[in-house]
């Protein structure tokens, strides 16, 4: 989903319900003027389902739609604040989206420095993958020739590690459930998804949603990830009775101090403490990113020149080897 054109989506939709537009009718006029899509299709489902006089929360059920959002949209039309709500997801999704470019031209930049120098290291393997053949043709005329083996596997070494960098990364992208899982391990995508989540929390509390339950949908967001557990427990803590972020275990991972800290020192009001959270680690998470941005340009060039030199040392080496030994037998003639 785009979280931009969603964003925009919901800021539109909040300011036609503020002056006076029925949710059905707004949902018509906003769909006309968006791009066919996915998003798109199931706005105009809900609001099919809506001027059939479907009920709101029953007619959200059947959409594929964030789950976060449906909950939140629900909490609106409970609290009769549908417009406020919607203002508050956009300011959320603009943000989700915002951070989100950010690690994607993160993680695109890596890949595509590692498709290309993928490409080269194999067309030089080819090409001195020949040379070498035919001089170790040439070697056996003198009879002595060096081990071809080793000079072989060296030659192919950097494209078969980086093919299998390029395949490692692709997977993680693919697969849904080690998407989730490195999400949470890789620094700047650590702090993001802190961010995020911490986001929601306070999204939800600060429309009056009890913290129990949105500890449950937070757990349900996460429930892929090693989050899930920790936010599982603080809901078992709070539904006994321990319902004071200040009573909740200080390290628990992978949330780390600082992030608990933040919520602990709100008090009675963890929502603010959420909320100063997201904002720290949103921070932290877009110094990290321009960081490796930075960093990723000089690192990948020094690689893929190491990469060459070692690709070129099996070549200069057969050449010297070759020479010494036209050299020696001249000198032996």
């Amino acid at each position: 989903m785009n979280h931009d054109e969603f964003a925009f989506f919901n800021q539109q939709l909040a300011a036609m319900l503020r002056s006076g537009i029925p949710l059905e009718g707004a949902l018509k006029q906003l769909c006309v003027g968006m791009k066919t899509g996915p998003l798109r299709a199931e706005l105009q489902l809900l609001e099919e389902d809506l001027n059939k006089g479907t009920p709101l929360k029953e007619a959200l059920g059947r959409r594929t739609l964030p789950e976060f959002y449906l909950r939140m949209v629900e909490i609106g039309a409970r609290s009769n604040d549908l417009p406020g709500v919607l203002t508050l997801l956009a300011d959320h999704y603009q943000r989700v989206n915002v951070l989100w470019t950010r690690l994607k031209g993160l993680m695109v930049y890596p890949l595509i420095v590692l498709v290309v120098a993928l490409g080269l290291t194999i067309v030089m393997s080819v090409l001195f993958g020949r040379f070498i053949s035919e001089y170790f043709g040439s070697a056996a005329m003198f009879g002595q020739a060096p081990p071809a083996f080793a000079w072989v596997a060296g030659l192919w070494l950097p494209p078969v590690l980086i093919g299998l960098a390029v395949g490692l990364i692709a997977a993680v992208l693919a697969v849904p459930s080690w998407r989730a899982r490195w999400r949470w391990r890789l620094p700047a995508f650590r702090e993001a998804s802190l961010a995020q989540l911490a986001s929601a929390l306070a999204l939800m509390l600060k429309n009056q949603t009890p913290l129990a339950e949105a500890l449950a949908l937070a757990q349900a967001l996460e429930a892929a990830t090693p989050a899930g557990k920790t936010l599982a427990e603080w809901r078992r803590q709070v539904e006994s009775g321990q319902g004071k972020p200040a009573q909740w275990p200080v390290t628990t991972a992978p949330f780390p101090p600082l992030f608990l800290w933040l919520v602990r020192q709100s008090g009675e009001d963890p929502a603010t403490g959420f909320q100063k959270a997201a904002e720290i680690f949103q921070a932290r998470a877009t110094y990290r990113i321009e960081l490796a941005l930075y960093g990723a340009l000089p690192v990948s060039i020094l690689v893929l020149g190491l990469m060459i030199v070692w690709q070129t040392a099996p070549m200069l080496q057969s050449l010297i080897w070759l020479m010494n030994a036209v050299g020696g037998d001249g000198l032996g003639d």
